[in-house]
């Protein structure tokens, strides 16, 4: 219910600022370059600082965790490697006369709803679409009036309500599944587990990979407890202490890096007395390289895995060749890069398909999304993925389980391939994944 009311008032505020943007006289230019139909961000001009100076420009916004949020460590990387995407359809031709620039318009969300809602109003007008859209909840509060404005975005998130909005390109498996094949993983190396905890955040992110976990652990007949907690290193006491208490076989943790640092490392503090050692899987945002350098990089080692929905940084696939080419050699390397990279394959699907239709407006781009049957990922995602026409039952399942490794380039590496587990395979999706948490 407080996840209701938090969107819902901040969609009412969303409502509020669109129509004051209007009272401004915010016009669509209506135009038509090269027979190609426009509308809202894109112009005839070129773009600042233009690779191909001759082309015009369309402009993508991006609302990222850039400072404060708990996916501050990670938000950086993802935006620089966005840039660099598009840096690379730039330098090879652009789209159809148009350079795509996505450093104009990005703006920090602060991982926070009412702020997302500012600044998503802020740059709305001079928009064509999202290039990045950051959290859960924080999409979730915009995401009335995308619909109402045919704005296309891509979610910096996994949750699994997008599979049932037509107006987000999301990728890669959401938070659900990955904790079903997160569990069947488990299950499979260490056969003695009965108990599953999930410790999450509340909200959309949280509460879907613990729907997962539930769903999970009632197939394989396992126990299932869900805690949640908030964020903070200094808010992590009381999950800890629950954990002590029930002891589960296996915590299934979904927060930021430094929170689940603070959890395992509180639990791993007491294990020489209570001699308890639980397996931990962290959800795909939990990672950050430099935890290896922290207080609990040996309990991390020991007990934790991270699953993901696809290979880190060094995999070894043409998208990933291509990332790491025009990345070059990052000062601190984190799969935020992997995940920037890869959440931009759809947006160039579209715009790729609203150009052939000879209509980039943002209708125009919104029905070719709709259309995509498929979006060539280079190899980073599996076959196949990108089937935005058929709804639900196009969702990727596949996912990918790491461990903790200090000579990888950002601090993990896989323990197996892509895989979906039996739980996953044989779920389908009929309602975003939090509803089912009970």
């Amino acid at each position: 219910m407080q996840r209701i009311k938090k969107v819902a008032a901040a969609s009412a505020a969303v409502m509020l600022l669109g129509g004051l943007a209007a009272c401004r006289g915010t016009e669509s230019e209506g135009t038509t370059e090269g027979g190609i139909k426009t509308d809202f961000g894109v112009t005839s001009e070129p773009c600042p600082d233009a690779v191909n100076p001759d082309n015009g420009c369309i402009y993508l916004g991006i609302l990222s965790d850039l400072t404060v949020g708990p996916f501050s460590p990670l938000a950086p990387a993802i935006v620089e490697a966005q840039k660099a995407f598009w840096k690379r359809v730039n330098q090879q031709g652009g789209i159809a006369g148009y350079d795509v620039d996505v450093s104009t318009y990005i703006r920090d969300n602060k991982y926070d709803a009412q702020t997302t809602v500012e600044v998503y109003q802020e740059i709305k007008p001079n928009i064509l679409a999202l290039a990045q859209t950051l959290g859960s909840d924080t999409t979730a509060a915009i995401l009335d009036d995308l619909k109402a404005s045919n704005i296309v975005a891509a979610p910096a998130a996994w949750s699994s309500a997008y599979a049932f909005e037509d107006i987000i390109l999301e990728s890669g498996a959401n938070y659900c599944v990955e904790t079903m094949n997160a569990i069947d993983f488990a299950k499979g190396a260490k056969p003695e587990i009965s108990s599953i905890m999930a410790v999450h955040y509340p909200g959309d992110y949280g509460d879907d990979a613990a729907g997962g976990a539930q769903y999970a652990a009632e197939k394989l007949g396992l126990s299932f407890t869900s805690v949640i907690t908030g964020t903070g290193v200094e808010n992590q006491a009381g999950a800890v202490s629950q954990i002590l208490t029930e002891r589960p076989d296996l915590l299934i943790i979904t927060t930021g890096p430094r929170e689940m640092a603070a959890i395992v490392g509180g639990v791993y503090a007491q294990a020489q007395t209570t001699g308890y050692t639980p397996m931990v899987i962290g959800t795909s945002p939990t990672w950050h390289r430099d935890l290896l350098g922290s207080p609990v990089a040996q309990a991390l080692q020991l007990a934790y895995f991270q699953s993901g929905p696809w290979g880190p940084w060094d995999s070894d696939t043409p998208g990933h060749r291509a990332m790491r080419e025009a990345l070059g050699e990052p000062d601190t390397i984190t799969d935020g890069f992997t995940a920037g990279w890869v959440w931009s394959y759809p947006i160039k699907a579209a715009l790729e398909k609203a150009a052939e239709n000879g209509d980039l407006t943002r209708a125009g781009v919104f029905a070719a999304a709709k259309s995509l049957t498929s979006v060539d990922y280079e190899g980073m995602l599996p076959s196949g993925a990108g089937n935005f026409a058929a709804g639900p039952s196009g969702q990727v399942k596949a996912t990918i389980i790491s461990r903790p490794d200090p000579e990888s380039s950002t601090g993990v590496t896989p323990v197996t391939d892509l895989m979906v587990g039996p739980t996953a395979q044989g779920f389908d999706l009929t309602e975003p994944c939090y509803e089912m948490l009970h």
